[in-house]
Order: structure tokens, then sequence, then C-alpha cells
């Protein structure tokens, strides 16, 4: 028996690259959406939906890439329901291997009458049309209500049955808004399978949003209720107050099999590995509190819990790191340490790296080694993403003086950025070495974009720790993050600025998307 003819099994449907790349600042290039999908299928994920193929070019183009890419899970394309949506959808995913088109309308009454301004019959109308011409590109068409959970009841499961005898083999009841308790979501589920009469020739999907931190609970509540796919994303990446997180729902069943007896297809081991790669790309730190991928996941301070763990495991942890990806090993690295025990360590913390790759990255630890005392597994983290996230980037730092202090005002700066191959000098200065650095940037590449966000934060304890800095920049309407991390806050700062600057060149040459939040 196949996964999918087995009745407990839940389907995986991953919207990072298209929900999740909706949250302001987390824009992805092409090469990043790449190598998250493959990780992706690395997991074991059902369904990517790459992306919304008519909202830009290079949306059409990721989409498309990633579906001659991959080979194992489905490839899904978002589509309104208008004919140029579904056109430009089927085109995206016409190489794939399984392709899906993923199209939606509003049904709720307060999105019927002020964002679509249509009537329930029109929206009905829409429905069908849309429904059937998908059908016409791909055998896997999927449907999604938009606001269902503040749908009027008769009316969706008037549309819900509709689009099943129109041709839809999924239908999606998402919680645009994250409104829905856990208890009335799993009602409406239950009532689809009560109410619509051919319920049973399609699978039926959730896709929740977290406004009120109910996202994983909705989603959990569902598949109880029957649901038997879930729309989720790494790190609940998504809109506003995001969306399910994945590693939520997928360790939830793993570790709960008593309370939820079913299964999943991914691998979790994975998870850890994704979790980073998609934060390094985005540039949206975990926080440290977050089940199953935070730092503090497994980590246990407190006398008591260390007593406990060290006489049994079982006693603080419901799971063990090696299920998600993390290693229960020691190896301390330093200044003294070799190629091979750096390249394993890296391979242990799910990195593997190419000859080149890891020649350039071990050069970076060593220099990191000479200034810093102990190197933590966060170090290196932060290193070697620092170093593959900024592989194809036009603006490259080569180097950075500061002078200031108390008996050197105003700060002064001077940067050397290699610009398209090009390398280029200046000197500024500012209020404080950060802006004097700042303002070196912008001589060197004039730009109009305003800095709406300057964090730092360390990677590790000690006054020698690396420093980890995000920045948040906003251009017409465009906004970006970017990191960056070095043991020198200044130099982190400078290359978080310009990474979040490559970032907006890329983002110069797409069309912003239509804002969609199903």
């Amino acid at each position: 028996m196949s996964a999918y003819e087995n009745p407990n099994y839940v389907r995986v449907f991953d919207t990072t690259l298209r929900d999740g790349e909706q949250s302001p600042g987390a824009s992805m290039n092409l090469d990043e959406k790449l190598r998250i999908a493959q990780i992706l299928e690395e997991m074991g994920v059902d369904i990517i939906e790459a992306g919304f193929p008519i909202a830009s070019e290079g949306d059409f183009r990721a989409v498309n890439e990633i579906a001659k890419l991959l080979t194992e899970p489905v490839v899904c394309g978002l589509a309104r329901a208008t004919r140029a949506d579904i056109e430009r959808a089927a085109e995206a995913i016409k190489p794939a291997k399984r392709g899906r088109i993923h199209t939606f309308i509003s049904t709720s009454p307060l999105h019927m009458k002020h964002k679509l301004q249509m009537d329930a019959e029109q929206v009905h109308e829409a429905v069908v049309e849309s429904v059937s011409f998908a059908r016409r590109f791909t055998d896997d068409v999927e449907w999604s209500c938009e606001d269902g959970s503040r749908t009027d009841a008769d009316f969706m499961c008037r549309c819900v049955e509709s689009a099943i005898e129109a041709g839809a083999t999924t239908i999606n009841i998402p919680d645009t808004v994250g409104y829905a308790m856990p208890d009335e979501f799993a009602g409406m589920i239950a009532m689809l399978f009560n109410r619509v009469p051919n319920i049973d020739k399609a699978i039926v999907s959730v896709h929740c949003h977290n406004d009120l931190g109910m996202a994983v609970a909705n989603s959990i509540a569902a598949v109880k209720a029957g649901a038997r796919q879930v729309e989720c994303t790494i790190n609940g990446l998504g809109e506003r107050a995001g969306n399910a997180a994945l590693e939520e729902i997928v360790m939830g069943i793993r570790t709960r099999p008593d309370n939820l007896p079913f299964t999943t297809g991914v691998r979790t081991e994975a998870i850890t590995k994704a979790s980073r790669l998609v934060s390094t790309v985005t540039g949206f730190v975990v926080q440290p509190n977050k089940a199953i991928v935070g730092a503090n996941a497994f980590a246990h301070e407190a006398g008591i819990h260390q007593d406990g763990m060290l006489k049994n495991a079982q006693t603080y942890e419901i799971m063990t790191p090696e299920s998600v990806g993390l290693s229960a090993s020691k190896i301390v690295l330093g200044k003294h340490s070799g190629r091979h025990a750096f390249r394993e360590k890296l391979r242990e913390l799910g990195y593997d790296l190419g000859d080149n790759a890891i020649q350039s990255a071990f050069k970076r630890f060593k220099d990191l080694a000479d200034v810093k005392k102990e190197i933590f597994d966060d170090d290196l983290i932060a290193l070697v993403d620092d170093e593959v996230v900024r592989t194809n980037d036009r603006l490259q730092i080569v180097s950075l003086e500061i002078l200031c202090g108390t008996k050197h005002r105003p700060p002064e700066a001077e940067l050397e950025l290699e610009i398209d191959g090009e390398v280029k000098t200046c000197k500024a200065t500012g209020d404080g070495p950060v802006d004097a650095s700042f303002n070196c940037v912008k001589q060197l590449f004039p730009h109009r974009a305003r800095l709406q966000l300057y964090q730092v934060h360390a990677v590790t304890q000690g006054t020698d720790a690396q420093a980890e800095v995000t920045v948040r920049l906003a251009e017409e309407g465009k906004t970006v993050n970017g990191q960056g991390a070095d043991t020198d806050t200044m130099v982190a700062s400078v290359k978080a600025y310009v990474n979040a600057l490559n970032k907006l060149l890329v983002k110069r040459e797409k069309t912003a998307p239509v804002a969609l939040s199903i």
C-alpha cells in the first residue's frame, strides 16, 4: 500500500516559497529559492507551492525552474480565479513531473462585498469556471475559499461541492486571518464531511494563519476532524504573524502517536538544516525559545533539569535532538583543528559543502579561531551561512577601517567596496561609526532606500562573541532584510547593509506581486 492509500497519511504542503516570501523583507532570489526547494525535497515534503507565477517574471521563473529541478514532490503554482492567472500558472508548472494549479477566490461576506465587489452568485460562478479551466491543464487542481473561517456555512458547502464537481481534487479551507479557534475550526471541517455529498472525491486541506497564535493548534484539530493535507511553512514564516509551522505540526504527529495516530512523509532529521537555511536566506532570526528549532529547544540550564537530564534524558526531553537533525557530538573546534575535523563538524550541523566552499569557509574559520577563545556551533553556522548566502552578490566588501572614540569626532569610516567587479573607495563621517560606515556605502552606491531596522545580537556568549546584525531597508514599497556576522560589529553591520542592498537590487527587477493571503 502506498503512503497516499493510507487513510491516516497527512500530506505536507509547504508554502514557504509563496506565502512565506510574502513576509515584509523576506523576498528571495532564484538561487535561494532553488536551494530551499531542494532541501524541502530532501525532507520529503509532498507538495511545494513554489510561487505565484503571474505576480512577476521572477516568480514565474522560480516556479518554472523548480518544476524542472525537482523529481519527487508535486510542484504547485498559485492562481486567482482568472484565466490569465491560471494560464500563467499552467505554463510555469509545465516541466514538472507532477504539477498542480492552486486557484482561489474569497467567499466570506466581508471579502465578497469589500474586496471583490461581487455577490454570492458571481463568486460561485467564478469557482466553477476557474476550476473547470484549470483542469484543462492538469488533473491535479486545488481550490481554496479565501477567508474560509468567516464564510457562511451553507455557501461554503455549496462552493465546495461545485468545485469538486468541476474537477478539484483538493479542497483547501484557509483561516486566512487567523480568526478561528481549534474547536470551531474542527467543527467546520467535520461539517464539510457531513454535508457535502461528494467530499470523498477530494482531499480536504487546511491553511491556517497565526494571528492569535492558533495556527498549529487549528491545523492539528482539522486533521483530527478528517483533513489530510496541511499547508505550512518552515519556521512558521508568512504574512503578519505567520503560518502554521511545518516543524511543529510534523513533530507533534511524530511525538504523540497516542493522541495523533497519523503519519507524514517528512524526514524530520532535515528539519534543523531547513530552518537554518530559511532563516539565513530571509534574515528572519528564529527566536531562541521557538519550539523544535529554537536555540533553547534542547538546552537545559536549571540545576534540577540538568540533574534529571544526566540521569535520563526523557525526564525533560520529549523528543531527541537527533530526531530533528541536531547532533549530540561534543567535538570542540579551535585554532589547532584540522580541515577534516572542520568538515565533519559541518556535516553534523547539516552542511555538505564542496571543496572550494570548504576551503573558503575553513580559512574564515581559522581567522575566527585566532580572535575567539572558543568556537561554538552557532559561530560555525553564522560563519558558513554568511559565506553561502552571498555567492552571487553584485556588491562585495573588500575592507573597512573605522576611526572613532572620545578623541575622534565625528567618527570616520574608510570603505573599499567591489561593485560589479570594480573596486571603489571612499571616506565618510557620521553621527556614529555605523552611520559613517553606511554613509560610505551610500556614496559608493547611491540609492534611496530607507533604513527601517538595525538590530544587533551576539551569536554566542562572551566578549569575543560574533555579532550578528540584521538591517531592514525599504524603497518604493519594497522591503528587504539583510544579515551579516563578524566578531567586529562594524564589519557585521556593513555586511548586513550590503546584503540588504544586494537583495534590493534583485527585487528592483521584479514587479511587486499582488498582495495575496489565502
